[in-house]
């Protein structure tokens, strides 16, 4: 009888404790946080979009244009043009930093001499300002890598990769994953030293090869993160802008305008109406995207 009066007290008790409101102070806390959201984001992009029905060039009179920046946006071949780029640049880059990061990981993670001074070295590109890293690849591959190519006797070497209207994204994808890695790099370290070494002690006595560890065992455990990688590095890529803009500046001609550089390049023109319409845009086609990233994912994205 005690012990069902106990049960049933903690029950009430539990209750109470899942309906108890929440504390004034903590909305108190949150409210700066909520104001400075939405003045500098919130509100900006509500201008905006309404902005994007009217014929305005950011300043002056302005008339109702309707859904006619919208339209021209869906004929308009630079935009299409700069959409088709920066998907195929996002999804080549995830998978180049992806892959490498995650190999990186491995042997930083493995039983090897000055593995905490490696990891420190290899996160060194993530503090580094993007247009930093940019300018000083610019001069590699206008001048360094030309001179290289031409010693060892490789053609297309020769020239820049950055003049070339066919190489010139292989240029930005190796830049762009040079400074994504190390945060790739970290999560995945995290995701690997989960993972509990009497796995790998049994599958070793089970006979099982490094390589069989590393796919059936290291691969499944790390799953999660391999997903939050992808979702972090594809959103991340898709607002790719001050890379490009040190190395190549969209060129040769339009061939590495990504939508970002579109957008601003717009808004300095006095196109301010039709780039806030392309903003609009790309925001609803990003959340789409991450929609269907998580719908993709759930279930199978947790970090247990």
């Amino acid at each position: 009888m005690s012990t069902t009066t106990t049960i049933v007290t903690g029950g009430k008790a539990a209750a109470r404790r899942s309906t108890r409101r929440v504390e004034p102070i903590y909305y108190l806390f949150l409210l700066p946080t909520l104001v400075l959201f939405t003045l500098a984001i919130t509100v900006p992009g509500i201008i905006g979009i309404f902005f994007s029905f009217t014929d305005s060039i950011g300043l002056g009179e302005w008339n109702f244009t309707g859904l006619t920046n919208y339209i021209a946006i869906f004929s308009d071949p630079a935009i299409l043009q700069a959409y088709l780029f920066t998907f195929g640049f996002s999804v080549a880059t995830v998978i180049v930093v992806n892959i490498a990061a995650f190999l990186l990981a491995v042997g930083l993670t493995a039983q090897i001499r000055f593995k905490k001074a490696l990891r420190t070295v290899f996160v060194i590109p993530m503090v580094i300002s993007g247009i930093i890293i940019a300018y000083v690849f610019n001069f590699l591959f206008s001048n360094s890598v030309p001179e290289a190519g031409a010693a060892i006797g490789i053609p297309w070497l020769e020239t820049s990769l950055l003049a070339n209207p066919d190489l010139a994204w292989v240029a930005i994808v190796i830049v762009t994953a040079w400074q994504a890695i190390p945060g790739t790099l970290l999560i995945y370290i995290a995701g690997l030293l989960s993972v509990p070494g009497d796995v790998y002690e049994a599958a070793g006595l089970d006979g099982a090869s490094k390589t069989q560890q590393l796919l059936r065992i290291t691969l499944p455990l790390v799953a999660g993160y391999v997903v939050i990688n992808i979702i972090l590095g594809f959103k991340g890529f898709l607002n790719a802008y001050d890379i490009i803009v040190g190395l190549t500046g969209g060129g040769p001609g339009t061939a590495t305008r990504s939508v970002a550089m579109s957008i601003i390049l717009g808004f300095n023109g006095g196109d301010y109406a039709y780039q806030m319409a392309n903003a609009a845009l790309f925001f609803v086609v990003a959340v789409v995207i991450s929609l269907l990233q998580l719908s993709l994912t759930r279930g199978r994205n947790t970090l247990s």
